[in-house]
């Protein structure tokens, strides 16, 4: 696998066209071909980023032998089953957020990857942002001293988005702040235990069955005395797009920032300090450098809400394309590989269970752990 330019493709185009041009100026890839339903949405962005090979149909794309590996961007419920179909056609699955939607899916995906030595990664954009990355370079450099605790939030105004989004349980969506706190060190959830608090709209409780504007998740690390918690909201709570996390230390502290823009904070001892964190896009490769700081498309009003909103989510793109496509070359596991990533995601959809349970202790899944 070395000498080959791997063929990339991409499903979904409304956040998945900001992978595009990633893709195509990667030194080890080749950015083969995107699939679309709606063929005049696929024209358009074929036709704006020079991509020769479409399909409309996903099931098309798997039959084409010339695909190596796929990188998924459709909507949440199409994730499990895409990238199920995707390891039974022999293609290596890249999925953007979250895993699956159940545990069931999970295991299914994880089981599929043991039994035919494929890869298959989790595109968790807060785990490769410039933030995190310069938490991780304090960390290994063990200018944090022993991690004590790590804390972290996702909250977003979810109205107005998809239908499925509507009344979705907070923890569902969970992998941006869970993501982060289990990275740092490389760390498994062993338990959790969750809350739900407060009340969306009545006309969203149906839908999934779920009243809670707001769940808090306690994470129990896994052969470690560490624990976390994370806080996530979608509807019916007053606060700015927030996706941070905060690392607790015994000789230094970080804490993301309060408001969008602001710098966040070190603690040294009793001492705070506000910090500039620089960007880290000379880990990457030459030619994708630039996409750490800069959007694919030219012109602004094209960019998919979810980048624009989530501020970019950190320049975390080309690192994610970059750990995909070395992996893959290198014959290595990525992070997340799929039990990792698994383990990520189902402790959001288990904290959604334990909320309804008032708190239930619930342990992972045997399958999640190494």
């Amino acid at each position: 696998m070395e000498n080959k330019k791997l063929n990339f493709a991409i499903v979904g185009l409304g956040f998945g066209a900001e992978f595009i041009p990633i893709y195509q100026k990667h030194p080890q890839a080749n950015m083969y071909a995107i699939c679309q339903r709606t063929e005049s949405k696929l024209n358009e962005v074929g036709d704006y980023f020079g991509v020769d090979k479409r399909y409309t149909s996903y099931e098309d794309l798997l039959n084409d032998p010339e695909v190596d590996a796929v990188h998924i961007n459709s909507p949440i419920p199409n994730h499990a089953e895409q990238s199920i179909a995707a390891l039974k056609a022999g293609k290596h699955v890249a999925c953007t957020v979250p895993m699956a939607t159940s545990v069931e899916d999970c295991k299914k995906i994880v089981d599929l990857v043991a039994e035919t030595g494929l890869t298959y990664m989790m595109m968790e954009t807060v785990v490769y942002s410039r933030e995190f990355l310069f938490v991780k370079e304090l960390y290994e450099k063990g200018e944090l001293g022993k991690i004590q605790f790590l804390r972290a939030s996702h909250q977003q105004e979810m109205a107005g988005w998809p239908g499925y989004w509507e009344g979705l349980p907070p923890m569902y969506y969970a992998t941006h702040c869970v993501g982060p706190v289990l990275a740092l060190t490389q760390g498994e959830a062993e338990y959790i235990s969750c809350f739900g608090s407060g009340r969306i709209d009545e006309k969203l409780i149906p839908i999934y069955g779920s009243p809670f504007a707001i769940e808090s998740c306690h994470i129990k690390y896994r052969n470690s005395d560490l624990s976390a918690e994370v806080t996530r909201s979608l509807f019916n709570t007053a606060r700015q797009y927030r996706e941070s996390f905060d690392v607790y230390g015994s000789e230094k502290s970080f804490e993301w920032t309060q408001i969008e823009h602001e710098q966040p904070v070190i603690h040294t001892g009793e001492t705070p300090k506000r910090v500039d964190v620089p960007d880290y896009a000379h880990l990457l490769p030459e030619e994708i450098q630039k996409y750490t700081t800069k959007g694919v498309y030219d012109e602004d009003e094209n960019q998919h809400l979810s980048f624009t909103q989530g501020a970019g989510h950190g320049g975390s793109h080309p690192h994610l394309v970059n750990e995909f496509v070395s992996a893959l070359n290198e014959n290595r596991s990525p992070y997340p590989n799929a039990k990792q990533s698994a383990n990520i995601t189902c402790v959001g959809i288990l904290a959604h269970d334990s909320a309804m349970e008032g708190g239930k202790i619930i342990k992972m899944p045997e399958f999640t752990l190494k």
